[in-house]
């Protein structure tokens, strides 16, 4: 990361914890960009680029010709028992379940493609240097090659800091709702957000358990149906949830745990696609928000990598561990083990965040 690029982030991180904190309250107006520059030293393009990801959050809002405001509120409470509260109004844009433009959509994808000679070349790589190991069975949660990989790579980019023993390998994010099923149990019902990829309905629904479908507003799902709602297990995409899009914004995490917490719930927290978000910096997760260990985080490498890679991950909180092992540590890797190591590979030689760096570069420029 260039100094510069680390002044940003600092700066966004600084002002995030005084919104966070309530230096800056809700509603109140933050420093103009030139004043904020010169009382930290640096350049107005700076500060504008650190408004622009708490912009990007929901943190602030700008007016115009007046400045920016704090629209994120660290002191709102929902009252459990007597209802909710929610914001009257909010839409959000609906696109097609199918995409409609294929010539788009391929062409989005092409220029996301992972390079088929990179992947070729350390394929090459892992079968040489590891010889009859790519022959050998996986562990049950996955080789520790690639969890360590994982870990590490979670760490540098999305501020999740976990050992590797909490990372859970799976052919797909499809198997992993499965064995989620299989630890939770049938007997609590499963919120998902509505609209939702339809697979994951379908998964939950396969394995018997009642499915809670709950609409989305323009921030996340509608506060009054959250908080109405009977779920034991919620799954959620923060990060533009498909078919609609929406974004669930920092206050609406926030509203997520409180809720989890309020009802000793559990939060799927699917992270499908967020590596290129065209921001300058990852998205903020719920499992590096949450303090209380209700949250676990699936991700893939179908998006990242190419649809023919079908490995994902779910990573846990070590509280969970014992409860885990004990219902689904029976059950084996379906991921081959030449398929992790090479996956690992691409992750600690740096292609695999290369790539990443490099659709997020070509994507902002998009916007």
């Amino acid at each position: 990361m260039s100094s510069r690029s680390s002044q940003y982030i600092r700066i966004y991180e600084s002002v995030r914890q005084d919104i966070i904190d309530g230096t800056y309250p809700v509603g109140s107006k933050l420093p103009s960009k030139r004043v904020m520059a010169e009382d930290r030293g640096v350049s107005v393009i700076t500060i504008m680029h650190a408004y622009e990801l708490l912009m990007e959050e929901g943190y602030i809002t700008p007016r115009e010709k007046s400045g920016y405001f704090v629209t994120f509120d660290p002191t709102f409470n929902f009252d459990v028992s007597a209802g909710y509260q929610r914001d009257a109004g909010a839409q959000f844009l609906l696109v097609d379940d199918e995409p409609g433009n294929a010539g788009a959509e391929d062409k989005a994808e092409e220029s996301e493609a992972f390079s088929f000679n990179i992947y070729a070349k350390t394929t090459r790589k892992v079968l040489t240097d590891c010889a009859e190991e790519v022959l050998q069975k996986s562990p049950g949660s996955g080789t520790v090659a690639l969890r360590q990989a994982i870990a590490g790579y979670l760490a540098r980019s999305r501020h999740i800091n976990v050992q590797y023993d909490q990372i859970i390998i799976g052919s797909g994010a499809e198997y992993l709702y499965g064995l989620i099923v299989q630890a939770y149990g049938r007997d609590i019902s499963y919120g998902i957000e509505d609209p939702s990829y339809k697979k994951i309905e379908q998964v939950y629904m396969a394995n018997g358990v009642k499915v809670e479908r709950l609409p989305l507003d323009a921030d996340g799902i509608s506060s009054a149906r959250l908080w109405e709602c009977n779920a034991g297990v919620l799954h959620i995409s923060p990060y533009k949830s498909y078919p609609s899009r929406v974004t669930a914004t920092a206050a609406k995490k926030r509203e997520y745990l409180k809720w989890s917490s309020s009802r000793d719930a559990i939060i799927i927290e699917d992270d499908y696609e967020s590596e290129f978000t065209p921001s300058r910096k990852p998205e903020e997760t719920l499992f590096s928000l949450d303090t209380e260990d209700r949250v676990i985080y699936v991700n893939t490498f179908t998006r990242t990598i190419g649809t023919a890679v079908r490995t994902a991950y779910m990573v846990i909180p070590r509280s969970m561990k014992p409860m885990l092992r004990e219902r689904i540590g029976f059950y084996s890797c379906p991921v081959p083990t030449l398929d992790q190591l090479i996956l690992a590979e691409l992750i600690n030689n740096g292609d695999f965040e290369r790539h990443i760096n490099r659709v997020r570069r070509n994507n902002r420029k998009k916007k």
